[in-house]
C-alpha cells in the first residue's frame, strides 16, 4: 500500500517517524515535512524550546551525521536523522510547505497515497487534499480530545495540573482542527520531576504503536471503529509570556540539559 506522512521538521516528529518506519516495511512510504507550525512570534522561552525542538536537528545533529557518513555500516544508532530514514523509503522524505496550493497539492497527489499518516503537520489540511487518500487521512495528536485541541496540549495539559496526558488517533475529515472522528487513544501518567519535553517524546512510542495498529487493519480490509468526538471541547493555541510564567512558578521546566543530552546520545553514531 502506498502511504504517505505528513510530519514537522521537528524532534518529535523524528522520533515518532523512528518508531514508525520499521514498522511499515512492507509499503510504499513518502514522507512531506512541514518546516514548522504557526507564523507568530514565539515568547522567548519558546524560542529557546524552538532550538531545542528544531534547531538542534536540523542545523547541528543532521549535518554531523552527513559528515560522518563513512562510518562504518555496522555502526549502530539508536535514532536516525530525517534524511537517514528517508534512504530506506522509496518515497523518500522531503520539504512541503504549500500543499494546499496547486503545485503543492500536486506534489503530494503524485505520491499516490492510499492513506495518509499525519503527525504534527504544519498546516491545516484544505478538502481537496483530505479528499484524495482512499483510505483517508489518520492524525495522531498529541493531546486527549476533546479536551485538549490545537497546540501543545501536552503544556496545557500540564498547566491545568491533569495527572495524565495522552496521544488521539483521529480521522481528519474536514478543515477543522482536531474534531475528527476518534480511533484510538493513549494516556501517560504525569511525572513532576520530568519536563514538557521529555512528556511530549515519551508520547509517541505508545501513540505510534496505534498508528501502526491502525494500518494493519486497513490492510487487512477491516473497517476501523471511530467514535464522534462531543461538540464540547477546548481548543488551545500557542502559550504566552503569562501562561509560561505560570507554568514556570507552578514548579515546570519546559525542558531539561538531561533532555537534550539524552536525545543528542541517541543520535550519535556508536563506535
Amino acid at each position: 500500500m502506498n502511504i504517505t506522512i505528513l510530519a514537522n521538521r521537528d524532534l518529535a516528529s523524528c522520533i515518532a517517524l523512528n518508531h514508525l518506519i520499521p514498522g511499515l516495511s512492507a509499503h510504499r512510504i513518502s514522507v512531506f515535512l512541514s518546516s514548522r507550525v504557526g507564523s507568530k512570534p514565539l515568547a522567548p522561552p519558546l524560542q529557546q524550546l524552538k532550538f531545542v525542538e528544531q534547531d538542534l536537528l536540523n542545523q547541528i545533529i543532521a549535518p554531523l551525521l552527513r559528515r560522518a557518513s563513512n562510518v562504518a555500516k555496522t555502526a549502530k544508532q539508536s535514532l536516525l536523522s530525517f534524511e537517514q530514514l528517508g534512504e530506506v523509503m522509496a518515497g523518500g522524505v522531503s520539504e512541503l510547505n504549500n500543499i494546499n496550493e496547486a503545485a503543492g497539492l500536486e506534489r503530494f497527489a503524485a505520491s499516490e497515497p492510499a492513506l495518509v499518516l499525519s503527525i504534527r503537520y504544519g498546516l491545516i489540511l484544505k478538502d481537496p487534499v483530505i479528499a484524495i487518500p482512499f483510505h483517508g487521512i489518520l492524525n495522531l495528536h498529541s493531546g486527549a480530545l476533546p479536551d485538549y485541541k490545537g497546540v501543545m496540549a501536552s503544556f496545557w495539559a500540564l498547566l491545568n495540573d491533569e495527572s495524565e496526558i495522552g496521544t488521539t488517533l483521529h480521522f481528519i475529515e474536514d478543515s477543522s482542527i482536531d474534531t475528527g472522528s476518534i480511533v484510538a487513544s493513549t494516556r501517560l501518567a504525569v511525572q513532576r520531576e520530568r519536563s514538557y519535553l521529555w512528556h511530549v517524546l515519551s508520547l509517541y512510542e505508545a501513540g505510534c504503536g496505534e498508528m501502526l495498529a491502525a494500518v494493519e487493519k486497513i490492510e487487512a480490509g477491516q473497517n476501523l471503529r471511530s467514535t464522534s468526538q462531543a461538540e464540547a471541547g477546548n481548543y488551545y493555541s500557542f502559550p504566552g509570556v503569562k501562561d509560561l510564567q505560570r507554568f514556570s512558578d507552578n514548579g515546570w521546566r519546559l525542558f531539561d540539559p538531561e533532555d537534550v543530552l539524552n536525545v543528542v546520545r541517541q543520535f550519535v553514531i556508536a563506535g
